[in-house]
């Protein structure tokens, strides 16, 4: 039996891209299925003149596809109200506060409101600030604040902004998204692990010889070039995405499954990452950006070329790096990790790569061992399982091959699967923080990322390294193949390796 909600949503930046893409979609997906339906009420603020009904137009105009009806359609959008609003403008919460007061009258909605905070983060702090001093704040209700990344550039920055928030927001009123953490696979994690004995009981350094985890874009940073300039690889990826998945693959069992025991675990996890010197910095990571080529007739820009982005850019558009997790359970275990723009595919997946059986009775028939057992956890745009395991090939003789037992989500299943803000919007308005990220994982995340950007930072490196459409430069394979191992997900070569093995 699905429960209504009660709230009041006030989304700051309500004019914006990820409003208008994600938000308004996901709301009414809640909409539809009745999580949200006589008793709720959105405001979007932002600094353009527009009128409520203007204002419902566009809401509507973004769901259409979604949309079972018109008047289904318009029902939903007569829930929304605007308000213009400078967010340095005390007046102008002091209208806001008046707008929700008289709002949550209308719809009983029992003081729980949800403040999203869709726009720059040198907003965050000032926005949180008001919203406490001009008595935004409920004490009949929930009060819950959702932020998007980038959640400062470093440690200190982060730290700043956080103490900024935590003036006016406690911690566990603070859900701080990373979408990665609402994809379905991703959620799976925990469940392959923990529900599986079988997985379970080998999942430490005694059975694994390494983890790599991919995440693999092939657009360039398209109208993004002015923001991506001054971030990076490193801080748009790594420092967020993929640390959490680091995270779930290497926490300890909690001890019941719930939000504060999971995020504790994930915290521990992430204090134990290795902290690089600059030496171990150059030694176990591999930074690239991508160049000009052509494929298939067509001419990609380099990276330099792109729009706002300087044409003597250091940004890094690739990272691939070894981390190592210092306790008990992971001592040894490498974790390989890359990510990077206009890379061969679009893809995110895990592998986990098992120990050979001490004693080889079997050769293939080339005379090598025989490969290894290998967990592939598909994340997008498949999603889904794969086993590789050695079987007995068909025909005379005991010849092995490897087989896969895979498992995936069909088309259907995964077209009506609940996309990933969906799923984190209601998580929130459930009040459970499972999936989103706590302030000592944010801070854990960028003490690691700070040791290898101050590394980088300290030395310049001849770019473009790999062509748009490769799977990045050559160092990244070669990062890899120095421990004997290579990438298990490999949609083509990488750059030609013309060294010796």
């Amino acid at each position: 039996m699905i429960e209504e909600k009660k709230a009041l949503f006030i989304i700051f930046g309500g004019t914006g891209d990820l409003a208008n893409r994600k938000l308004y979609p996901s709301l009414y997906r809640l909409f539809k299925k009745g999580y949200l339906k006589e008793h709720f009420a959105v405001i979007g603020t932002a600094r353009r003149e527009w009128s409520d009904e203007y204002y419902r137009e566009i809401v509507i105009s973004k769901i259409e596809d979604l949309a079972e009806s018109e008047e289904h359609a318009k029902e939903f959008a007569s829930h929304f109200y605007y308000q213009s609003h400078n967010v340095k403008d005390i007046e102008h919460y002091k209208t806001l506060q008046s707008l929700a007061e008289r709002l949550d009258t209308t719809y009983q909605l029992d003081g729980n409101r949800m403040f999203y905070l869709a726009m720059s983060p040198n907003f965050f702090g000032i926005i949180a600030e008001n919203i406490k001093s001009q008595q935004l704040l409920t004490e009949t209700g929930f009060n819950r604040l959702v932020i998007e990344k980038p959640f400062g550039n470093d440690y200190e920055s982060a730290l700043k902004l956080n103490d900024h928030i935590r003036a006016s927001f406690n911690e566990n009123q603070i859900y701080r998204i990373d979408h990665y953490l609402g994809k379905e696979m991703v959620q799976n994690i925990s469940t392959i692990r923990f529900g599986n004995h079988l997985i379970e009981s080998m999942w430490n350094n005694r059975y694994i010889n390494n983890i790599q985890i991919t995440l693999s874009e092939a657009l360039g940073v398209e109208e993004r070039g002015g923001y991506y300039d001054t971030s990076g690889a490193l801080r748009d990826m790594v420092q967020n995405h993929i640390l959490q998945m680091v995270a779930l693959l290497a926490m300890e069992p909690p001890t019941v499954f719930r939000d504060n025991e999971i995020r504790q675990e994930k915290i521990k996890a992430l204090r134990a990452l290795r902290l690089y010197s600059e030496e171990e910095v150059r030694t176990n990571f591999v930074r690239g950006q991508y160049g000009r080529s052509t494929i298939n007739g067509e001419t990609l820009s380099g990276y330099c070329e792109e729009t706002n982005v300087s044409e003597n850019s250091q940004t890094e558009t690739f990272v691939a790096g070894k981390l190592f997790i210092d306790n008990y359970r992971w001592a040894g275990v490498p974790l390989y990790i890359r990510t990077g723009k206009r890379l061969a595919e679009k893809g995110t997946q895990i592998d986990i790569e098992f120990k050979n059986v001490p004693h080889q009775l079997f050769q293939t028939a080339n005379d090598q061992p025989l490969p290894p057992n290998i967990l592939s956890i598909f994340i997008s745009p498949t999603e889904g399982f794969a086993l590789q395991l050695n079987a007995k090939k068909v025909g005379p003789g005991v010849q092995p091959e490897p087989i896969n037992l895979t498992s995936s989500h069909s088309a259907e299943t995964t077209a009506n699967s609940p996309e990933a803000y969906e799923k984190l919007i209601l998580d929130c308005l459930n009040g459970d923080a499972t999936n989103f990220t706590h302030w000592d994982e944010v801070a854990a995340s960028w003490k690691f990322v700070d040791r290898i950007r101050a590394a980088w930072d300290t030395a310049e490196i001849e770019f473009p390294n790999y062509p748009s459409g490769s799977m990045g430069p050559i160092e990244s394979m070669h990062l890899l193949k120095k421990d004997g191992f290579n990438w298990h997900w490999s949609p083509v070569t990488t750059i030609k390796d013309t060294t010796e093995d």
